[in-house]
């Protein structure tokens, strides 16, 4: 084979090779991050862009206001802060929370964030994977128990495949275990009846 025929063929597989990676980038770049990686990494890209956080992670003040308190991420609600009874709903205002974002009030009663870690006796340390999409897809605890009480949008999150709520419950259980028993909701006698 001639000089100029050889350069011809490193020619020809060097820029076939570029194009094959160059699609491959291309084509994982359009599924978004995280859809072909891993369950546990894909799980805490959706727990993100969920905002997973927003509810399960305690707020702290910080020196530029309210923060998350990383160090008891997905924790719930604070087990040693007692709140003060919450304030009656007033006209169009039907919601209130405490400061850390992990207390609600509304006409259904006040829920607390639940513990989110894998800590076995106060989170999800002991749940199976079925039972964890159960409580999303029904909106029960532990699939079978009381019902979520809102804020908790269990009837959008368990729209989700079973895929990505399995993804989920595997970054989860991945994340460092918190001991914090959050205290049961507290429904109010107007709240709608719990559904079979």
């Amino acid at each position: 084979m001639s000089e100029r025929r050889k350069r011809w063929w490193v020619a020809v597989l060097s820029g076939s090779a570029v194009l094959v990676t160059a699609s491959a980038v291309a084509q994982e770049r359009s599924r978004g991050p995280g859809s072909t990686s891993a369950p546990v990494q894909r799980g805490e890209y959706l727990t993100t862009i969920a905002g997973c956080n927003d509810c399960h992670t305690p707020m702290k003040m910080g020196k530029q206001g309210p923060e998350p308190d990383l160090a008891r991420r997905f924790s719930g609600h604070p087990a040693e802060l007692k709140l003060p009874p919450p304030p009656q709903p007033n006209g169009p205002w039907g919601l209130s929370g405490a400061m850390t974002l992990t207390a609600w009030n509304s006409p259904a009663g006040t829920v607390y964030s639940a513990n989110l870690t894998p800590d076995k006796e106060t989170g999800i340390g002991n749940w199976t994977q079925k039972q964890f999409l159960d409580t999303l897809r029904n909106g029960r605890h532990l699939g079978a128990g009381r019902q979520l009480l809102p804020p908790m949008p269990w009837m959008w999150i368990g729209k989700a495949t079973d895929e990505d709520l399995g993804a989920i419950f595997a970054y989860l259980q991945t994340v460092k275990p918190i001991r914090n028993r959050v205290p049961d909701p507290v429904p109010t006698a107007s709240a709608p009846p719990a559904t079979p």
